[in-house]
């Protein structure tokens, strides 16, 4: 086992790593931008580094600066969280070149899971169900005449998307020159890659993603699955584990082709398989591979017991898994609530923490990086918290503890979304289980989402 790991991130997922490696009788060397002096991880590490200056360009994402730090403090391996580097092929080689062990998959696993194209060819050729498509555009001719096969309305994607970014919507014909475009300056500004591909738009989906670890000796399990649908502008509000509308014997299905998809890649670490799901025709498709950790992990946490952040530090130290998938079994309900400062624009907020309090009780967490005083810079991520509840009963009693947890919840000095939490709480489509990918979109026209 590691003696001494560095973090590559800020925040509440540095936060839980930190945590993660004091239970462990792991020592911690937290890196931060000139922002975050006085951010909470930068206090709970044993060790610390400045590594540049606000911005994430010159900071978080300084793949050399971050190596040197962990070599400076003699660090075995580097936890890269979520975001930022965490799905940067080059870092994680990097960190292989200077003898760090990178705690998530091989940079060529990265590399083809992150490229979108090469990520649809490898699941199709695996057996895994993939959205109706095509392959990388050539030109806005190519685009027409695929288009025309695949039918409207599509969605234009950049290759090398992630995190909701790099998506348009083409509804008509009329559009499609126009934003082939724009997405492919998008991409171009976003990712530094213009390529772009298409795939059939599905309406009335549920977006429904499956955890997944797998060690170095060839064993690969699925930790059921989540349901992430709440979103807004494909971002996501809220996510619950199970979800509401899968069974035991479509649980079986995403377990069984997840797995499949697993070992396909080689895979190696935690991991997370996304699919868009058809209520309707019981269909359900590959969406995409995240990599890495996921922001929601808490509620797989909650419902299977299992650590997913120590199994990530455990594999990534050779230690096989010490559980098949005949011994998972999902045991009650639990949501997790966003918590973004924001205001009811939804534009993000920064300032001065005047007061906060986090709620409590049995099976409620909150996993953040705030304190009373603390200033949340406007450098970075909106998401300054994560709450999580848990009941043992039932998904009503889970959803009746999150309305109290967030009642309790005290976030004073910035604008924060703890108030629109709440309300998604009482919307009926939420209650009743059925709400898809569109309802937040269909909730803000009609008025009713503040």
């Amino acid at each position: 086992m590691f003696s001494k790991i560095s973090i590559a991130n800020r925040g509440e997922i540095a936060v839980r790593v930190i945590r993660a490696c004091k239970e462990m009788g792991i020592s911690t060397v937290a890196v931060y931008s000139e922002a975050d002096k006085d951010a909470l991880h930068v206090s709970l590490a044993e060790e610390c580094c400045c590594i540049g200056k606000a911005t994430s360009r010159d900071s978080y994402l300084c793949a050399e600066n971050i190596v040197m730090a962990a070599q400076k403090f003699k660090a075995e391996a580097i936890h890269p969280g979520y975001g930022f580097l965490s799905e940067n092929p080059r870092f994680s080689d990097l960190c292989s070149e200077n003898n760090l062990v990178f705690i998530g998959p091989k940079g060529y696993v990265i590399a083809q899971m992150g490229d979108k194209d090469i990520a649809r060819k490898t699941m199709h050729a695996a057996g895994v169900p993939i959205i109706p498509g095509c392959e990388l555009l050539e030109s806005v001719e190519h685009a027409i005449s695929e288009a025309e096969i695949i039918g409207y309305p599509i969605l234009i994607k950049a290759r090398a998307g992630g995190g909701g970014r790099g998506i348009r919507l083409i509804k008509s014909a009329d559009e499609l020159a126009v934003q082939y475009q724009l997405a492919i300056q998008e991409a171009l500004a976003a990712f530094d890659d213009g390529s772009v591909y298409m795939e059939k738009y599905l309406t009335d989906v549920k977006h429904i993603e499956t955890q997944i670890l797998a060690d170095n000796f060839g064993n690969v399990v699925c930790l059921g699955e989540r349901d992430c649908s709440m979103q807004r502008r494909n971002q996501k509000l809220v996510e619950e584990s199970p979800s509401p509308v899968v069974d035991d014997t479509l649980r079986q299905r995403f377990i069984e082709m997840s797995i499949k998809a697993t070992k396909a890649v080689e895979y190696q670490g935690a991991g997370t398989i996304e699919y868009l799901y058809n209520q309707k025709s019981d269909e359900f498709y590959f969406m995409e591979m995240n990599t890495r950790l996921q922001v929601e992990h808490p509620v797989t946490e909650f419902v299977t017991g299992i650590d997913l952040v120590k199994w990530q530090i455990r594999i990534a130290a050779n230690m096989p898994l010490e559980f098949k998938q005949e011994d998972i079994d999902l045991k009650g309900y639990a949501i997790e609530c966003r918590i973004n400062a924001e205001n009811k624009e939804f534009r993000p907020s920064s300032g001065k923490v005047k007061m906060f309090h986090a709620p409590g009780g049995p099976s409620v967490r909150f996993d953040s990086a705030i304190y009373n005083g603390y200033f949340i810079p406007p450098f970075y991520d909106s998401m300054i918290g994560k709450l999580i509840v848990a009941s043992p009963n039932s998904r009503d009693n889970a959803i009746r503890k999150m309305k109290a947890a967030l009642s309790e919840l005290v976030i004073e000095g910035v604008d924060n979304n703890v108030e629109l939490q709440m309300s998604i709480m009482d919307f009926e489509d939420f209650s009743n289980g059925t709400y898809t990918t569109a309802i937040m979109e269909e909730i803000m026209k009609r008025g009713n989402g503040n």
